[in-house]
């Protein structure tokens, strides 16, 4: 099993600048992309940002120019540095990995995507 558990929710006021971060645990072969996705209330999830190891990264409309996603490899965690939130930006942030798993015989397994449990950000204005 491979476990993603975020940290960095909060209540931040518009205009601020917060970080998340995420941490990938567990038998882990390799991590291929890493990122972020977002849902608030009584709307679909949506793309924030994600980060693949060949450096190509992805942004949400939405977020583009306002957030940075970055990755400590070493340490299978991946960051999301967001500048100048909105009242929009509030809603639950999922961490999102693409992986292999390392199995029992040590040979890695097939490409898995992960999700993180979600935390909570809210932007006050």
């Amino acid at each position: 099993q491979v476990q993603l558990v975020e940290s960095g929710g909060g209540l931040v006021q518009a205009g601020e600048s917060h970080t998340l971060s995420c941490a990938a645990s567990g038998s882990i072969f390799g991590i291929y992309v890493m990122g972020w996705y977002r849902q608030a209330p009584g709307s679909q999830r949506e793309l924030v940002a994600t980060k693949a190891n060949t450096g190509n990264t992805v942004y949400g409309d939405s977020v583009q120019g306002r957030f940075t996603v970055s990755r400590d490899n070493a340490k299978n965690t991946v960051f999301l540095r967001m500048d100048n939130l909105k009242p929009e930006d509030t809603g639950v942030y999922f961490c999102y990995a693409q992986y292999r798993r390392r199995t029992p015989e040590g040979v890695p397994g097939v490409t898995r995507t992960g999700w993180g449990q979600g935390t909570q950000v809210t932007v006050s204005s």
